[in-house]
């Protein structure tokens, strides 16, 4: 991949950072090597018709980073319906959901790609939304993009070939680590609020650190934010929380002021610290039991075990209370926490689902603190089990994140508590289903025992041997009827 000379420093780490810039575009040159069943034939396609073609945006910054996924963004000065025409020849399938901004979306075998006219937008300034206006040159798109390392472009050739273009100084951006705007960043955040969320979330995703300039437009502007809907807000949340640097991402949108606009519940955990009541940070703690929350991970990033760690102490200021001889309590911060992620996570438009997972976690993280040195029942234990349900493995790696203490004997004599909870359960589990604690009675054998019809009479039945059932483990039928029985003679007159 031929390349514009780089922009390189004059000072003595000029060739080191020369160097990795030719490293960084010979593996990008093999990344896209390997993508030529795709990329020749359109570069010849869109050639052919008199048109421009190029690889442009995250695709270019990806395949730099070695990270390049399945999806691929073009742009070119074909307007939509040319383009459409021409993707007829080559794609499998296309569609139209984007036209109205000028994208074309086709694929072809496992291929997706995303061809975009130049842009020429201009903004309200009241919303997000431009005035759609397609441009003429490839300097002019990519100058309106949001950060320098997302407005690099490669030429695709008639013959395939690929020519580095960087008018904006991207990949000097991408070399020092850096995030900044094209253009000066109070008109890319005045145009479009989001970006602000995106540079956070751009740290979060690629270990990047904002320029200053950045950082001082995105205090400055912090309120701007609230142009944008709940759901573009949740998006950008979720991508930033699932990143490999995501407590750097969320420290960016909490010393900015964007957090006290989309999050404030975590600024918040900011509790002051005086000399008569020391404890710790609740903030700084929450980041830590984020990231080792983020360590304790097995596969693929959990977007419900990181959104519990970083909120599980959120109704801690709600809660605090100086105690007498100068200690600091929260007592049921876990349970205020709770109803505190609920109100949060249905603001920024959460599914439900996601929201119970999230706000259940909160609740139950303080619950082992109860299990002491191994005092609790198997009816505690089996009631613990039955709490979590198929949330149990998050708890796990909950509750062992959220063990931040600096006292090396302290964290692991908490660590070998959790080991011995966890045998326990393995060990009840073994002799009984504690993944479904059911009764040992169904509604018709309830119905038919105490000869009653359907009603809130049999769920009263149905309550007490679940609780029965957790209280003593599994029961022989004769046990669970004879139980049942004499609980039903004792409620007298409150069944009828």
């Amino acid at each position: 991949m031929s390349s514009p000379t780089p922009n390189g420093k004059s000072s003595s780490g000029a060739s080191s950072d020369d160097e990795r810039r030719s490293r960084l575009l010979a593996g990008a040159a093999v990344t896209l090597g390997g993508l030529s069943d795709v990329l020749t034939p359109l570069g010849a396609l869109f050639a052919a018709e008199g048109h421009e073609l190029y690889l442009v945006g995250g695709s270019v910054r990806d395949a730099i980073l070695g990270r390049l996924g399945s999806d691929l963004d073009f742009t070119t000065d074909a307007r939509p319906e040319a383009v459409q025409s021409i993707l007829r020849r080559w794609a499998d399938n296309q569609w139209d959901t984007g036209i109205a901004f000028g994208t074309i979306s086709a694929s072809k075998d496992q291929q997706q790609i995303e061809i975009t006219t130049y842009r020429a937008d201009s903004y309200d300034r009241v919303s997000r939304n431009p005035v759609v206006a397609f441009g003429d040159t490839l300097a002019g798109d990519l100058i309106r993009r949001d950060f320098s390392v997302n407005a690099m472009a490669v030429r695709i050739g008639a013959d395939g070939s690929l020519e580095f273009v960087d008018p904006l100084g991207g990949l000097d951006a991408l070399v020092a680590g850096v995030l900044d705007t094209p253009a000066a960043p109070q008109d890319s955040f005045g145009d479009d609020p989001l970006r602000m969320l995106r540079a956070a979330r751009f740290v979060s995703q690629l270990g990047f650190t904002l320029a200053p300039r950045v950082v001082d437009a995105m205090r400055e502007m912090a309120g701007e934010i609230d142009r944008i809907t709940a759901e573009r807000v949740q998006a950008e949340l979720d991508k930033l929380v699932l990143g490999d640097h995501a407590t750097d991402g969320v420290d960016i949108i909490c010393e900015t002021g964007l957090a006290d606009r989309v999050l404030p519940e975590v600024p918040a955990m900011k509790l002051e610290i005086d000399e008569h009541h020391q404890h710790k940070d609740v903030y700084q703690h929450s980041l830590t039991v984020l990231q080792q929350a983020i360590d304790l991970e097995d596969g693929d990033p959990d977007l419900v075990l990181r959104w519990a760690a970083l909120l599980h102490d959120i109704g801690k200021p709600d809660t605090r209370r100086l105690e007498q001889g100068g200690g600091v309590s929260f007592h049921h911060h876990e349970v205020v926490g709770a109803k505190m992620v609920r109100k949060r996570m249905r603001a920024l438009k959460y599914p439900k689902a996601l929201t119970d997972d999230v706000a259940q976690l909160v609740f139950l993280h303080l619950r082992f603190h109860g299990y002491g040195k191994g005092q609790w029942t198997d009816s505690a234990v089996r009631r613990y089990v039955t709490d979590a349900g198929d949330l149990l493995p998050r708890l796990h790696k909950l509750v062992r994140a959220d063990c931040t203490t600096r006292n090396k004997r302290r964290a692991a004599a908490l660590q070998a508590t959790y080991d011995d909870l966890e045998l326990r359960i393995d060990k009840i589990a073994a002799q009984e289903d504690l993944a479904r604690v059911r009764p040992d009675l169904d509604g018709n054998a309830i119905m038919e025992l105490l000869d009653i019809p359907a009603g809130p009479k049999v769920g009263m039945a149905w309550r007490f041997l679940k609780e029965l059932r957790l209280d003593r483990g599994p029961l022989s039928r004769d046990e669970a009827e004879a139980e049942l029985v004499k609980w039903w003679a004792s409620q007298g007159d409150t069944t009828a």
